[in-house]
């Protein structure tokens, strides 16, 4: 018996894909993502052709993976609701001292909210 050919996946188009999605879903532009993750504005417009993808080892893939975080658990704590997702992106958020969605334009913000909104999904 012939085991079947293994896929391979190329993770640096998967990390650009996951980072499309979880941009478009909180709400971000090109430019906030770009600030988001470290990228020049053409390069993002790029990454959201698919013409490119995020190296998960490089900071700007780092940083990638944190927003994709921030997306997953802030979608769960809203149960998938969109319209709940951008409002809690867009007001100010007392714990956070700032709104969500300009936080993240610093590696800093980017931090505290993931760590946020990982706290509020399994609090102690």
């Amino acid at each position: 018996m012939q085991a079947s050919p293994v896929m391979e996946v190329d993770r640096t188009h998967v990390l650009g894909k996951a980072t499309q999605r979880a941009a478009e879903a909180l709400g971000l532009n090109g430019r906030e993502l770009a600030q988001a993750v470290g990228f020049s504005e053409p390069t993002v417009s790029r990454i959201l052709k698919g013409e490119r993808g995020i190296d998960p080892a490089s900071k700007e893939g780092q940083l990638s993976l944190m927003l994709v975080r921030v997306f997953r658990s802030l979608d769960a704590l809203v149960g998938g609701d969109a319209a709940k997702r951008k409002t809690w992106m867009t007001s100010h958020n007392t714990a956070l001292n700032g709104v969500p969605a300009m936080l993240i334009a610093t590696a800093e913000g980017l931090g505290r909210t993931l760590a946020y909104v990982d706290g509020m999904r399994a609090p102690i």
